[in-house]
């Protein structure tokens, strides 16, 4: 396998998205056609790295050949490539789904849509702290103007939040960073885990410093309490594909709690080891409880869609607490399914609200959908799903993390956990039962909705069933993701053994 595949997940959106930006005045079914082939081609080699780092290799790459801790270089694990196989799923879901029009209500959406993938992807597969900010740079950039597509008051005014908001994270993520490489002297994260454990005793509160302020950036980016206000409002004001695609964001931030905190925080950093722990374990669960409230009481699908996301983000930092292999594999697959399905249900509320006319996605009585059977098996196959009820996804993943927790922390995960899933069944029916049997006013008049659309919905949905066919190997590889996660020596070896520094 070519040595080049790692860095095509970044250079293949780069390349897809400038030509559309250089066609955007072009012929719309032509940006569509590239915009989906560039994302189909993104899905198959995403696959083909999660195969390589199936066999427990890990690879890097280094651009211009300039190697670690030196350089800047993208490496590839098991779950790196996870996540880039996730997030490139996910993705073509969404482009399908806005090619049924959405791309057209305003401009330059396929190339936009392009740059944000190559940011989201350098974040799974960059190897330093420097190249994380970057890429975290560059899919907000991205994410700022997909968010005000199309226009109107409410985007644009959950825009200045969700800008102003980001903007204060990132000037402390580059204090943060200036802080430890002052400290460490690197950047590399494999280069900084190997020294951080020989520093000076001195120089380890300005390395808990630098630490938390990190964690502060990522739980803002992960939207954990208390800094998670800005998403519901945001989210639910984007446009459809692009909330959908807002699905993984929250996943970059717990992925870079994971990766960071595993790697460069581990046990090899004698006293300054596990500084997230006692944080973010008792933030997760106070998230989840909050995030529960929330689906309670939104009266508009939209928002409770993203409720839902925050009680996914609840439950993942709650896995990222437990602080075990088998939470972490186990939160693993719960991200996989807590993605795709919740991405699908934002792409669902969008397709309901269009055929209930003024009523929209407001949770109240509105006209009787034209194709309310074909939306409502949809909206029960998503509902059943993201609750956790058995035989999707959810449940296996709600019930490997159950099965995780010690006994010391099975009183508080397991009443929140199952209490947030009771949470979410009430809404749904609520919501449910409002949008599809109680919605006889007015004619039934609503235009059919396009293929495209049918299509991304039915993609993202289709995987809680095939999470649950292939339910062995799926946690099989998160099972050996999180062990490798575990033993951070290999990658530090991989990573140093060319500079003459192996230990």
């Amino acid at each position: 396998m070519s040595p080049h595949l790692i860095v095509l997940p970044v250079v293949l959106p780069l390349i897809a998205g400038v030509l559309l930006l250089r066609t955007r005045h072009g012929n719309p079914r032509n940006k569509r056609w590239l915009g989906v082939g560039a994302t189909l081609a993104l899905v198959v080699v995403s696959a083909m790295l999660v195969d390589r780092a199936a066999g427990g290799e890990i690879a890097y790459y280094a651009l211009g050949d300039w190697q670690p801790p030196f350089g800047i270089v993208l490496v590839l694990d098991r779950l790196s490539a996870l996540m880039v196989l996730l997030t490139s799923v996910l993705a073509l879901g969404c482009v399908i789904f806005a090619c049924g029009g959405d791309d057209e209500q305003g401009s330059n959406f396929h190339g936009l849509f392009q740059l944000q993938l190559m940011g989201i992807n350098g974040a799974f597969l960059t190897g330093d702290l420097f190249n994380l900010f970057v890429f975290f740079e560059v899919l907000l950039l991205a994410s700022y103007a997909l968010l005000l597509h199309g226009g109107g008051r409410s985007r644009t005014q959950a825009a200045v939040h969700y800008v102003v908001l980001n903007l204060a994270g990132s000037s402390l993520f580059l204090i943060a960073v200036g802080t430890l490489y002052g400290a460490t002297g690197t950047l590399n994260m494999a280069d900084m885990a190997a020294r951080i454990g020989e520093l000076p005793a001195e120089r380890s509160g300005l390395v808990t410093a630098g630490a938390l302020l990190l964690l502060v950036v990522f739980g803002l980016k992960a939207a954990i309490l208390p800094l998670y206000f800005w998403l519901p409002r945001a989210y639910a004001a984007a446009p459809a594909p692009v909330a959908a695609l807002f699905a993984i964001m929250t996943k970059v931030g717990i992925y870079a709690i994971l990766r960071v905190y595993s790697l460069i925080f581990g046990e090899q950093a004698g006293s300054l080891a596990a500084l997230q722990q006692p944080w973010v374990w008792w933030l997760a669960l106070a998230t989840l409880a909050v995030a529960t409230l929330g689906v309670l009481a939104a009266r508009d699908l939209r928002l409770l869609v993203a409720y839902l996301v925050l009680v996914s983000v609840g439950t993942l930092l709650a896995g990222v607490g437990m602080g075990t292999v088998e939470a972490t594999s186990s939160l693993l697959y719960y991200l996989v399914h807590s993605t795709l399905v919740t991405g699908g249900l934002f792409l669902l509320a969008e397709m309901i609200g269009l055929q209930r006319g003024k009523a929209g996605t407001r949770i109240v009585r509105g006209r009787p959908l034209t194709q309310g059977g074909a939306l409502a098996m949809l909206f029960l196959a998503g509902a059943v799903a993201v609750a956790g009820l058995p035989p999707l996804s959810g449940a296996i993943g709600k019930a490997l993390l159950l099965d995780a927790a010690t006994p010391e922390q099975q009183p508080w995960l397991w009443p929140l956990l199952l209490i947030s899933g009771l949470g979410a069944i009430i809404a749904l029916s609520r919501a449910g039962s409002t949008l599809f049997w109680r919605s006889q006013k007015g004619e039934r008049d609503g235009e059919p909705l396009p293929r495209q659309q049918w299509i991304g919905v039915t993609l993202l949905m289709a995987t809680s069933p095939l999470l649950v066919a292939l339910a062995g190997p799926v946690s099989d590889y998160t099972q050996a993701a999180a062990e490798q996660l575990a033993n951070p020596d290999a990658m530090v070896r991989t990573l140093l053994s060319d500079a003459g520094d192996a230990s």
